[in-house]
């Protein structure tokens, strides 16, 4: 069964998503955003929400964590939480 490993952060905007993104692909690091800006409680751990299957993740989410390619920041995902950005960091078939 397929399976992968992903950490994301959620804000409220787009906007703010956005931002977080451009910090981002800058040089900041996706963790200690995540830490910062998340409304997650996954925000302790980096952002970092460990290995799942398909449809453990609302559709929007496995959409994107299913098909992206590994080790790219993605997003803004928008899904009925708010605005994600998500990182595959793993992935079998």
């Amino acid at each position: 069964m397929a399976s992968a490993g992903a950490r994301h952060l959620l804000v409220e905007t787009e906007e703010q998503c956005n931002d977080i993104k451009k910090q981002i692909e800058e040089g900041a690091d996706f963790a200690a955003m995540a830490q910062q800006h998340s409304s997650c409680p996954s925000k302790a751990q980096g952002g970092d929400l460990g290995t799942f299957g398909p449809g453990q993740m609302v559709p929007e989410f496995d959409k994107v964590v299913f098909s992206a390619p590994l080790n790219e920041v993605q997003g803004p995902v928008k899904t009925q939480f708010g605005y994600h950005l998500l990182e595959v960091t793993s992935r079998t078939d």
